[in-house]
């Protein structure tokens, strides 16, 4: 079975075409470098275009899909694994058990969430898998100056920027996945008196 990377990304139709795009170069780019996705299921937005991209080449797809959305007809169903789950917890959870590496393309507050969980996972270096974000366009720039801040300000440590890569093109998701097999959490917790 091929290694599975879990996209976390928007289920909006309504974005500018441009992302859309870069799902489904994405997803095709995942399959000649022989890599399954595992996502969250859906049909639409870039969650669906990255999907149908994987499916069209010949790449495994595996869906975690809770079953209220299953209800509204948003799932893929050509999906190779379509699982069902009860809660948005449990959806990440199996994600998250699933994927050797984690890339997020622009997305909103269920994207952000869902990767932030992973980081916070990273830093307790209880998930030692790669991390990327997709920057495209300078979507995450805020993000990572927020970042910044929170290490100028000690919120965390400055280890905890190894702990995931930024890529701005679709080829760079690749090479940052490599670049960051390996690394290790430091200690969360300050020495103290």
């Amino acid at each position: 079975m091929a290694k599975l990377l879990c996209v976390y990304c928007s289920s909006s139709d309504r974005l500018d075409p441009k992302y859309a795009a870069a799902a489904v170069e994405l997803g095709h780019a995942m399959v000649a470098r022989g890599w399954g996705l595992v996502y969250g299921g859906g049909k639409t937005g870039l969650m669906g275009a990255v999907a149908r991209a994987v499916k069209e080449r010949g790449g495994h797809v595996v869906g975690v899909i809770p079953e209220f959305m299953k209800a509204r007809e948003l799932a893929y169903d050509e999906a190779d694994e379509l699982v069902t789950v009860v809660t948005m917890r449990e959806r990440k959870l199996l994600m998250e058990t699933r994927a050797d590496a984690f890339v997020t393309l622009p997305g909103g507050f269920g994207t952000l969430e869902e990767i932030m969980e992973i980081l916070t996972l990273r830093q307790l270096d209880v998930v030692k898998k790669p991390c990327v974000f997709f920057n495209q366009d300078g979507f995450y720039d805020d993000l990572l100056r927020l970042f910044d801040r929170m290490l100028r300000e000690k919120f965390f440590k400055p280890s905890n920027m190894d702990l995931f890569r930024v890529a701005t093109t679709i080829p760079d998701i690749f090479t940052q996945i490599d670049a960051a097999a390996g690394v290790r959490a430091e200690s969360k917790w300050f020495e103290t008196r």
